[in-house]
């Protein structure tokens, strides 16, 4: 972080990844906003933040609304000076084969997982580029990069964050902004959690045998930490990754998916 403390937003900020990043950020001296749609429910604020609860704001966020987004911005703009960093960490799961795919898996998933991502940026981009100082991170995922079948809503979502990126990064290049993403393999967030239950279901095995499956998904044999991803996000919003833009990190374990 730098000498100067920084405002940071992170949508989906209650949950996974996004949660790990907005701890991460406030032990680094941050002041955290955390949105998302349950962000005015306190008691499931104070559950997902624990010990970090009352030092990182929570407030509710929709990114699939302009307008909550634009309130949403503004008045973080307004409470604190400005908006120095946001995490786009908000996003949507959900399988769908190509014959048959309804309209709205797919609209919720590019709508969530893209639009909501542009959202943010058209939101924030102005205070950056008027402080000449920003940093914006997008959670993409290795699905921005293969392909899977009974994906093709999350990975055209994803795919859709990189060309998203490049964009931002050329028009925020001359003001001191920079935009990059991260995409990790299965992480062990709650959604993750979810899947294994599903599978537990499905297939009568025991929890330690579906999670140890997973984790045979890459060749580290290991399931990516969200604290990991934090990590790095850590970096890619401090003023060392000045020259670190238009760039997709994947955080794999080695694994295609």
């Amino acid at each position: 972080m730098t000498s100067k403390q920084k405002t940071a937003i992170v949508t989906g900020g209650l949950s996974g990844m996004g949660c790990a990043i907005a701890k991460r950020l406030a032990d680094d001296g941050a002041t955290v906003i955390v949105g998302a749609r349950s962000g005015g429910d306190d008691a499931k604020v104070r559950t997902a933040l624990g010990d970090h609860y009352g030092t990182i704001h929570a407030a509710p966020l929709d990114v699939c609304s302009s307008d909550s987004v634009n309130a949403f911005v503004a008045q973080v703009a307004d409470d604190h000076g400005g908006v120095d960093i946001l995490i786009n960490a908000a996003g949507v799961y959900d399988e769908a084969a190509i014959i048959d795919h309804p309209d709205q898996i797919w609209l919720d998933q590019i709508d969530t997982n893209l639009s909501g991502t542009f959202r943010m940026i058209r939101a924030v981009m102005p205070h950056m580029r008027a402080a000449g100082w920003g940093r914006i991170v997008n959670l993409a995922s290795v699905a921005a990069h293969n392909g899977m079948a009974n994906n093709a809503a999350y990975c055209a979502s994803k795919a859709g964050l990189l060309g998203l990126g490049r964009c931002v990064s050329l028009e925020g290049a001359a003001h001191g902004v920079t935009c990059v993403s991260i995409s990790p393999t299965w992480v062990e967030t709650e959604m993750l959690t979810q899947f294994i239950e599903a599978d537990m279901a499905t297939t009568g095995q025991s929890r330690e045998q579906v999670r140890a499956d997973y984790a045979k998904s890459n060749p580290q044999n290991q399931l990516v930490q969200p604290e990991e991803v934090a990590e790095l996000a850590a970096f890619l919003v401090s003023d060392a990754a000045r020259a670190l833009t238009m760039e997709d990190y994947q955080v794999n374990a080695g694994s295609l998916w």
